[in-house]
């Protein structure tokens, strides 16, 4: 399987459990694999036999500015449902970033990855 990676995707949400994430909202980064057979695509230089990134990082954008969720696991799982709507896609690992997660010690980043696959 081929894959087509967006690295970095940043957007600001309002996604946690404590009502100052809630209220103040905070940045999320996200990365994405999405799994897809490319060789049409290149042998007729055809964006339309491939996923169009561009918009699909649109949609994962509109998805964390959107709805609050209480847990990043069902961010990444609404993003993942979202990709896997995209005709072509078969298979997506995404990786939601929280750097400034609600920890009271030193931290990198906090993330969460899951990986789906159409049944």
């Amino acid at each position: 399987m081929d894959r087509v990676a967006l690295r970095g995707l940043k957007a600001r949400g309002h996604h946690g459990v404590f009502q100052k994430e809630r209220e103040e909202g905070q940045p999320f980064i996200v990365d994405l694999s999405l799994g897809l057979d490319t060789r049409s695509a290149a042998a007729d230089d055809d964006l339309t036999k491939t996923v169009h990134y561009g918009i699909v990082a649109e949609e994962v954008v509109a998805i964390v500015e959107g709805e609050p969720v209480d847990l990043i696991e069902t961010l990444a799982e609404r993003i993942a449902q979202a990709c896997l709507k995209h005709d072509g896609v078969r298979e997506v690992e995404v990786c939601v970033h929280k750097p400034d997660a609600p920890i009271p010690v030193p931290f990198d980043d906090v993330t969460v990855t899951i990986t789906r696959s159409r049944v």
